[in-house]
């Protein structure tokens, strides 16, 4: 099945009443023989949308670690695999003011991350579950880049925010309002959380239309919600003022339980297994010192609360970090940094004379084998190195945890 990319107005739906009637239950009726289709929700910011160039997928084949996933990933003629029992609709944002929602549709290939070229964990993630479970499955993806959980994906029952000292203190320097900030500051408390359970909810209410061989009578299950977001969160020193200090960031924490209990309540599904994606940028050593030691710790801390045992985990993504390929990336941008200041010192010098002069350069700095390993780069460390060597165990891994969480639910009439 092909591919399909529809921007559509961004819709609200109230979260209680949908146009239809239906009120939502963790699972509904299956036809007897068929199993029901097992419906797995994938939300957060851009790490969620994913930032992996398909063209970083060669990198796996080199390392023993990644080389087997690579070839769940291909066919054996090299095209990416087609997931025949996974669909998938993944929506996010387009343009500056988020006016817009782009929604992907269709079978679960490459493709479906931040842009059409790229891979997000949502691929792997998919391939893994569809494998463990051998059942029709469907992936609901809500990534939104740029979106932090203190405003943006703010649950309703972590009620109004409150703003430190230190923030009305910035904003009076900067001669604004404090009034007024707070109040626009407000008015997007959970604007993309809605957006999040709307979608999920238009999804739910016409599941043909993403997976044409759905059949109503087979009935679905809620089986699943992956959480992966955090980085915007992570730098934010005016909202988490003592992030340098142990608990500083345990509002986080705080906000996360509250979006676990507030996302099952909304979608009618009390004990619908979820798994946190602790952000890992930098690996394992860059937590072991703040702010990253504090936040992966306040990111973690809502799976071990009494009232998720047994059916919330935390997920560490720091071991899947490569070090290797993150010290090639920051030589490289040196060399690119030293690079450009030579070029400014002879603006003159002709387009040929330049290109022979950089392929001498890579040449000096970079050996074959490194040149071949920057290939599996595709963008920033804040993005994962965009390298599907460290996206793809990711997306695994979510596959793994959600699967171990996984238990018989009770059928619901609609």
């Amino acid at each position: 099945m092909a591919m399909k990319r529809l921007v559509i107005t961004c819709y609200l739906i109230p979260l209680l009443l949908l146009s239809h009637g239906l009120a939502w239950a963790d699972t509904v009726p299956k036809r007897k023989g068929r199993a029901p289709l097992q419906i797995f929700i994938l939300a957060g910011q851009s790490n969620m949308q994913g930032h992996a160039n398909v063209s970083t997928l060669d990198s796996l084949a080199d390392d023993p670690k990644t080389a087997p996933i690579l070839k769940e990933m291909r066919n054996a003629d090299g095209t990416p695999r087609v997931c025949q029992k996974v669909w998938i609709s993944s929506v996010g944002c387009a343009g500056d003011g988020y006016s817009d929602v782009i929604e992907q549709t269709g079978k679960l290939t490459a493709g479906f991350g931040a842009s059409p070229s790229e891979i997000g964990p949502e691929y792997t993630f998919g391939i893994y579950m569809e494998k463990r479970l051998n059942k029709p499955i469907l992936i609901i993806k809500t990534s939104w880049g740029g979106r932090n959980l203190m405003t943006d994906f703010r649950p309703p029952s972590a009620g109004l925010r409150a703003f430190n000292d230190y923030t009305l203190t910035k904003w009076k320097e900067r001669g604004l309002n404090p009034d007024q900030e707070a109040a626009k500051n407000r008015e997007q408390c959970g604007v993309f959380y809605r957006h999040m359970i709307e979608h999920v909810h238009k999804v739910l209410g016409d599941i043909q239309r993403v997976a044409p061989e759905y059949d109503p009578k087979q009935g679905y299950k809620l089986a699943g919600f992956v959480w992966f977001q955090g980085f915007n969160d992570l730098v934010d020193d005016w909202s988490y003022p003592n992030r340098m200090q142990p608990g500083g960031y345990a509002e986080y924490g705080q906000l996360l339980a509250h979006f676990i209990r507030d996302v099952r309540k909304d979608l009618s599904a009390p004990k619908m297994p979820f798994v946190i994606g602790v952000m890992g940028i930098g690996g394992v050593n860059e937590g072991q010192k703040p702010p990253q030691s504090n936040f992966r710790q306040a990111q973690a801390a809502p799976a071990s609360l009494p009232e998720f045992q047994g059916n919330v985990v935390a997920v560490q993504t720091a071991p899947y970090w490569d070090d290797d390929l993150d010290a090639l990336q920051q030589r490289w941008e040196r060399f690119n940094a030293t690079r450009d200041q030579v070029a400014k010192k002879d603006p003159g010098l002709s387009q040929a004379a330049r290109d022979e002069a950089n392929k001498q350069a890579m040449a000096a700095n970079f050996t074959p084998e490194e040149l071949k390993s920057m290939k599996g780069i595709s963008n920033g460390g804040y993005h994962y190195l965009g390298a599907a060597k460290i996206l793809a165990p990711i997306g695994k891994a979510f596959a793994e945890a959600t699967a171990k969480l996984q238990r018989p639910q009770k059928q619901h009439n609609p």
